[in-house]
């Protein structure tokens, strides 16, 4: 039903998400999940998206769990604090207990990949104690080889047996309220989403699937939505500036946007 409504000839514009990649307390831009080159301070990019009035913001601790780091609560409530949209953390969340303290601290959802992964239970708890709606299940996914998808986790580093449709179908069965489809081969590469991924997975669910990895240009934006990611994340395209890639923290206006999605206007 949400996405008959998305996708009516009146719908809104769709989210279009900044995803910030945390590690020892400052942000990062990786390439396919390798080679961080560090970019700032995240209380300043979010200080930055607040002016622009950004749909949503995703922060993600993403090396937490591959190092059974400690997930920062503080800078999480600090960064909650100044955030004025609503606002997403995953990275090394191994319990409820964990997602009680990040929603306590301002955070409207949490993002988990690695837990899930290994024990996929963990869903369904999360789901049941606080609700759906803010529990997004992170789904990275590599080509290999073959060139066929493979669900990966904990970085990329291990895979698991299961293919991406049937892996998101069971999210979803288990109170996943979204889906963070990122495509481990085409992050930070900005060349354009994995569109077949995308439509292979939003044809599998009924549950919003946000699409991250690849973004260069507004009209990839409009390339995923219309492969049906009901949102579409990145995150190179708002860091980074120019064929040097020079930082600057950026995202577009709402005119800009419109003249990609102009059945919205």
């Amino acid at each position: 039903y949400l996405k008959i409504l998305l996708t009516a000839s009146e719908m809104a514009l769709p989210r279009i998400i900044p995803v910030l990649l945390l590690k020892n307390n400052g942000l990062y831009k990786t390439v396919k999940f390798r080679d961080p080159v560090y970019i700032g301070d995240p209380m300043n990019a979010v200080r930055v998206f607040n002016t622009k009035e950004v749909d949503e913001i995703i922060l993600l601790n993403f090396n937490a769990s591959a190092g059974n780091m400690q997930i920062p609560f503080s800078m999480i409530a600090d960064i909650a604090s100044q955030c004025f949209m609503p606002l997403c953390y995953g990275g090394g969340i191994r319990s409820t207990d964990d997602i009680r303290k990040i929603i306590y601290s301002g955070v409207e959802k949490i993002a988990v990949n690695t837990v899930a992964a290994e024990n996929p239970s963990f869903v369904d708890e999360a789901a049941l104690q606080f609700g759906s709606s803010s529990v997004v299940v992170s789904i990275d996914v590599r080509r290999n080889w073959t060139g066929k998808h493979e669900v990966c986790y904990m970085s990329g580093r291990k895979t698991l047996k299961a293919r991406p449709v049937e892996y998101a179908r069971e999210m979803e069965q288990r109170g996943a309220g979204e889906l963070l489809l990122h495509s481990i081969s085409n992050d930070g590469e900005m060349k354009g989403y994995d569109t077949e991924l995308i439509a292979s997975i939003s044809a599998a669910v009924s549950i919003p699937v946000i699409a991250c990895g690849g973004a260069g240009s507004l009209q990839h934006f409009r390339e995923a939505w219309d492969s049906g990611a009901s949102a579409i994340a990145g995150g190179s395209f708002f860091v980074f500036h120019g064929r040097h890639k020079g930082v600057l923290i950026s995202y577009p206006s709402r005119d800009d946007i419109g003249r990609i999605f102009p059945e919205s206007n």
